[in-house]
């Protein structure tokens, strides 16, 4: 690939053409902390869970499972957790676990809770 010199050329080349402005970034967090080089981020649509599929994956799999369509409501929600889902489980981690505890509360009682469908007309159940 390239030499360490080779690198630090490009990096100080690279420095000596930005802006003013840019230079001032690149000062602020340290030139030797500065990585002109390092990948980006992948996008949302190819980031996956621990199970190695997508949000749009999850969503797709969960929905076929269903009885009955959703309402539009319930979709929307639910596409939101799933992007959070695969970008940071940590950050979802209490609600999947207090959602487990609460089905478990729940079927100790008996009680089930369905979700919400869309009927034709626009109306809901």
């Amino acid at each position: 690939m390239y030499t360490p010199e080779q690198v630090e050329e490009q990096k100080r080349a690279m420095y000596e053409r930005m802006t003013p402005r840019r230079r001032r970034f690149v000062d602020r967090i340290g030139y030797e902390n500065w990585d002109p080089f390092q990948a980006p981020f992948d996008p949302i649509d190819i980031r996956t869970d621990a199970l190695g599929l997508t949000a749009h994956q999850l969503l797709n799999r969960y929905f076929k499972s269903l009885p009955a369509v959703p309402d539009p409501d319930y979709m929307q929600t639910l596409s939101e957790f799933m992007v959070m889902l695969v970008m940071n489980v940590e950050k979802v981690r209490p609600i999947l676990e207090f959602a487990d505890w609460y089905n478990a509360r729940l079927k100790e009682r008996g009680i089930s809770i369905k979700p919400k469908t869309a009927r034709a007309g626009g109306t809901q159940e």
